[in-house]
């Protein structure tokens, strides 16, 4: 299935600009220059491009600082998506590090890499408060594997020990962005043909890739949902259920085509609104409460909101 021209010319285009970015970007780094930070979303946004992405974004990314975003996990492609809206990096498993290209790119990136076997709680808090510590929002996928995108899997609690710290007495928000590939060249993407852009299980990355390649144009569905904080849900289990809720709520509104998206961004085109990297307010965001929290935003039975507390 897909078009054998299709997915060569995309390889091509793929790897040259890639390619020709990755300098640039290792420069910056080397140099600490202030470009790194905002590189990868402009390359993101023409790898979407390139690749037949077209991102639809609903809602915004919150501007405050520090901030932790949590996605569900479809694809190796929610990468270059999220990446294409958020000045941000990823928090990846140790041994992507060691992956060629896709672990060069983490780099590159300055994804933080952190071991998930058990015992190692303490290193991975220690190395999310660090980049988060110097202004960096993360991007975390707390179900620690790929789904099949009809359905959000279990969050492990254990990946938020680092909100369970302030960052320099500033609590940390944590923002639930669920993504939802929802059309395939105007039509509706079923459960039958979702494999072909969901990589989970015992999937081998080459031939999914070479399939995802070929088959045209793909809508992708993201959504930011409110953002909270520990204090406002009261325990880092249900902070975590408030994000699976929220998450598994929007997937399958995206999925049953009750969410309308906006346009998707030129790559060229800034995200709206402007991310501060030093947690600055800024003029025009939305109203919130004393915690930091967009009023509005639902709060879980028995949580300190419910209460009629605040965070402090």
């Amino acid at each position: 299935m897909g078009s054998p021209t299709l997915r060569i010319v995309r390889i091509a285009l793929y790897l040259a600009w890639t390619v020709s970015l990755m300098p640039v970007q290792g420069l910056g780094l080397l140099l600490r220059r202030p470009w790194p930070r905002r590189l990868p979303l402009f390359y993101h946004r023409w790898c979407c491009h390139i690749l037949g992405f077209r991102v639809r974004p609903i809602g915004h990314p919150s501007p405050l600082r520090p901030l932790l975003f949590a996605a569900n996990h479809v694809s190796y492609t929610d990468i270059p998506i999220l990446g294409s809206l958020l000045p941000a990096s990823f928090v990846a498993k140790a041994e992507v590090a060691r992956w060629p290209l896709f672990g060069w790119l983490a780099r590159l990136q300055r994804s933080v890499f952190v071991d998930r076997r058990v015992g190692s709680t303490a290193a991975q808090r220690d190395a999310l408060l660090a980049r988060l510590a110097e202004g960096d929002a993360l991007i975390l996928f707390p179900e620690g594997t790929s789904g099949d995108g009809n359905r959000v899997l279990p969050f492990k609690s254990a990946l938020f020990s680092a909100v369970q710290q302030s960052v320099a007495g500033r609590p940390v928000l944590v923002q639930p962005v669920s993504i939802a590939y929802t059309r395939w060249d105007g039509i509706p993407i079923g459960r039958d043909l979702r494999p072909f852009f969901a990589w989970y299980g015992a999937m081998s990355l080459a031939p999914h890739l070479w399939s995802l390649l070929g088959l045209g144009t793909v809508e992708v569905v993201v959504e930011f949902h409110p953002p909270t904080t520990l204090a406002e849900c009261g325990s880092r289990k249900a902070l975590s259920r408030y994000c699976r809720e929220r998450i598994a709520d929007g997937v399958a509104a995206a999925l049953s085509g009750h969410r309308q998206p906006s346009s998707p961004p030129a790559p060229g085109e800034p995200p709206p609104p402007a991310l501060s990297s030093k947690g600055e307010r800024p003029t025009a965001a939305a109203p919130r409460d004393k915690g930091g929290i967009v009023k509005g935003t639902p709060a879980l039975p028995g949580s300190a909101v419910a209460a009629g507390s605040t965070a402090p």
